[in-house]
């Protein structure tokens, strides 16, 4: 069996088309019992962030296993399989194991160095041994995977790389100025109270608010968390709890606002949030407008005048050219913006000519008079006009922002619409992942990138190892049983040996069996553990004749062995 990652994530795919693939918590249940049914997959688990979407399988089938996960992520996803493949990305074993504890370090979010990616992966881990969907490999890769990620930080300064997704968001909304010299004083409203809500509301507590209000569907957890806020030793801060219902009446008092949901639909749409700052703001500064409304309109009539096209005979009226099309018409000089027959036509009369030609099929010959006419007209009124540069549009002042939003929610929680009021500033998940793209690396990304190297090298060596373990195990079986056999064989030719004799005899067997299967276990152990090695379990399965049978229920046994306890150690809230 083999690892294998088919998903999607803010790097290979728009925002637009994350947003929709989102998978909501019954899905992602749906999506493993799905994937275990089917038959490439004997394991899954589904990590599904606010960025990313990815499935991991073990599958025993390569291109069975790619078309089965990428057909189920598009089926609970909801979008389409031909238009979800072009954004969807395929690692394979080592590579797979690469791509993961690369995630887990936070080397592949969107703000680099994050660690609230390991919270997920234990969520993600918890949810797949509660489904029993996790075997052995999907344990060990993801109890691995957060022991590299813990790795990485403890070791590293990968946290100076980047920071969360929450404080990045805040940085963006301060604008430069300190996050801390910018909050200060500010009354904040947090919607939701999950694990990224939480993070929002105690990261805008040690900022210096002045008060923060919570408001979540369930009451009860927003009482919780405005709780531990108050009663916190580092954030101090004033804190209540409100229902959702109230969310639109606190928006109206609130500076800023933080929101991230599980709602599939908007939380707040752009006409609640016009309401909420429309008090604040200069009267009509608002009034449903969108700020590049206030530029002020190109009119062709602003132009300069023109002489040309009065003139006795001339067949074009190249004043209402001018007004019909916006092109500038300098001096003499205006015949830009005419389609060939019409420039023709009117090099013709410039020349004296009374040709017609615009019903005429062209020919090559044609093309050789429009040239000749066209130059005369550049002869005669100095040049062929272009269309003019336009002037720089003069943009709109918008007021000062009296509303931040930060919107963390993956679908949108927020209408993008406010993007376009006066008064507002949004920072979303699409515009954190535009100013990400510039975000400088931390030179400890690269001791960062060594470290899960190494950590997938011996990740693979132990897997290759451990695929060897019960061949092993089995050989040893089958010597004690030889053992065995020959020692009752034994005792009914010698029936006189006293117990101490049978005793010496039994021992001295079995210490030459394990004298002569020491050294190639271990050696096979070694060999199977490189690169390439997975054919030495074969090998020794046809050299001593195994029962395969024996050696499936070795690994049926092991994989059974402190499940329990290795299972409740990784669970937990994130």
């Amino acid at each position: 069996m083999s690892l294998l990652v088919v998903g999607l994530s803010h790097r290979s795919a728009p925002v637009s088309v994350l947003e929709r693939a989102t998978l909501s918590a019954d899905a992602q249940i749906k999506l493993l019992q799905d994937t275990v049914a089917a038959e490439p997959a004997t394991e899954a688990a589904v990590l599904a962030t606010c960025n990313r979407i990815e499935l991991y399988a073990d599958v025993d089938k390569f291109h069975a296993g790619v078309a089965e996960l990428s057909t189920l992520l598009a089926q609970h996803s909801g979008v389409g399989l031909e238009e979800l493949t072009p954004y969807l990305y395929v690692h394979y074993e080592d590579r797979a194991v690469h791509h993961f504890f690369s995630v887990a370090c936070g080397l592949d979010s969107m703000v680099v160095g994050e660690g609230q990616v390991l919270g997920q992966i234990k969520d993600a881990l918890a949810r797949a041994q509660d489904l029993h969907t996790a075997g052995r490999l999907l344990n060990d890769l993801f109890q691995q995977a957060l022991r590299v990620g813990k790795r990485a930080h403890s070791e590293t300064g990968i946290d100076r790389a980047g920071q969360s997704l929450v404080t990045f968001g805040l940085e963006q909304l301060s604008s430069g100025t300190a996050v801390t010299r910018w909050a200060e004083g500010k009354k904040a409203l947090v919607i939701g109270a999950g694990s990224m809500s939480s993070l929002a509301a105690a990261t805008l507590a040690r900022a210096g608010v002045a008060e923060i209000v919570i408001a979540n569907r369930t009451y009860d957890r927003a009482e919780r968390l405005a709780q531990i806020l108050t009663e916190g030793d580092d954030t101090d801060v004033p804190a209540r709890a409100v229902p959702m219902d109230a969310v639109p009446a606190e928006l109206t008092r609130a500076d800023v606002a933080v929101s991230c949901t599980g709602a599939t639909g908007l939380v707040l749409t752009a006409a609640e949030v016009a309401a909420a700052v429309e008090s604040r703001l200069p009267e009509g500064a608002l009034s449903g407008r969108r700020a590049e409304d206030d530029v002020p309109a190109y009119s062709p009539h602003d132009l300069p005048p023109t002489s040309v096209g009065t003139e006795e005979g001339c067949p074009l009226d190249l004043s209402a050219v001018q007004g019909a099309t916006g092109f500038s018409v300098a001096g003499d000089a205006a015949v830009a913006g005419l389609d060939a027959a019409t420039l023709e036509q009117h090099a013709a009369w410039v020349v004296g000519g009374t040709v017609d030609r615009r019903d005429s099929v062209r020919r090559p010959e044609a093309d050789a008079e429009l040239i000749t006419a066209l130059a005369a007209t550049a002869a005669t009124v100095g040049r062929i006009p272009e269309r003019r540069r336009p002037e720089p549009a003069a943009v709109a002042p918008r007021p000062e922002p009296v509303l931040f939003l930060l919107d963390l929610a993956m679908p949108r929680d927020i209408d993008a619409a406010a993007h376009r009021l006066a008064g507002v500033r949004l920072v979303d998940i699409e515009s954190l992942a535009e100013a990400s793209a510039d975000a400088p690396m931390a030179a400890d990304v690269d001791q960062v990138r060594r470290i899960v190297s190494d950590e997938v090298a011996a990740f693979g060596a132990a897997q290759r190892a451990a695929h060897i373990t019960p061949t092993v195990v089995a050989l040893r079986t089958m010597a004690a049983d030889v053992v065995a056999g020959e020692i009752a064989r034994l005792d009914g030719r010698l029936p006189g040996l006293d117990d101490r004799q049978r005793g010496e005899i039994t021992q001295t067997v079995r210490r030459v069996v394990d004298k002569l299967l020491h050294a190639p276990t271990v050696r096979v152990k070694q060999l199977a553990a490189e690169p390439g090695g997975a054919g030495y379990a074969d090998a020794l399965r046809t050299l001593f004749d195994l029962d395969p049978e024996t050696v499936a229920a070795v690994s049926r046994a092991e994989d059974g062995i402190d499940k329990p306890d290795e299972n409740s150690k990784n669970r937990g809230p994130a």
